[in-house]
């Protein structure tokens, strides 16, 4: 279960703190997927980055599983990130000088061992659609191909949370349907739970809960 309880952020400024979160609770379990919307600068993407620990709030606590990733220190806060939570950006942020196989499996090289990695990438590769393009490389790739791959990546190390910014925002509507239609096979597949920011009134209309983010609350739509 992912829980957030008050989460609020801030940011220094020369006159003074700057409120982008206030007092946000959010409680998600196993299997559920919300989508989260709002205006620009609105601060989507820093709950997520917090949700996903790759930024601090201010106060609040967010705990997955029982477990505070900010009461960890630097290594087992990096292992929490690699092993429980998986991000898919709205830039692929594909490594260009390897291969489609070999950068979904990036995150395996400092976690999973065996030689099943290999496999699980192929499989996940196939349920995108890119099991024939294995040895590919990203520039190789349309749009959407690129974000399946990000999407196969991010599901490498089979994470508790899978975490979208914008994952369509660069696509035509034929490659973010295409996407988001694959995005929500993976995590019914997967029972993850599935956090979306987005734009898109069509992708958060697929999701089962929808919240926006206005005035620094997070309310129910």
């Amino acid at each position: 279960m992912l829980e957030v309880i008050n989460l609020s952020k801030n940011y220094p400024t020369p006159r003074g703190p700057l409120p982008v979160l206030s007092g946000i609770s959010l409680k998600l379990s196993r299997g559920e997927a919300a989508a989260v919307m709002g205006p620009s600068g609105s601060g989507k993407s820093t709950l997520l980055h917090i949700i996903g620990a790759l930024d601090t709030p201010t106060s609040g606590t967010v705990t997955l599983d029982g477990e505070n990733p900010f009461e960890l220190d630097e290594k087992a806060l990096a292992a929490f990130r690699n092993q429980k939570v998986g991000f898919v950006f709205q830039d692929h942020c594909l490594l260009p000088q390897c291969s489609v196989l070999e950068n979904v499996l990036t995150p395996t090289l400092v976690s999973r061992s065996g030689d099943d990695r290999a496999e699980r990438a192929r499989m996940l590769l196939d349920q995108v659609g890119l099991g024939e393009r294995l040895d590919h490389r990203p520039a190789e790739l349309s749009g959407g191909e690129k974000q399946r791959v990000a999407l196969a990546r991010a599901l490498i190390n089979d994470p508790v949370l899978l975490l979208c910014d914008e994952p369509t925002g660069n696509l035509d509507r034929k490659a973010s349907e295409v996407v988001a239609s694959m995005l929500l096979e993976l995590h019914d597949r997967q029972n993850t739970i599935l956090i979306v920011v987005t734009h898109s009134i069509e992708l958060a209309s697929k999701l089962p809960l929808s919240f926006e983010l206005i005035e620094q609350q997070l309310a129910r739509c």
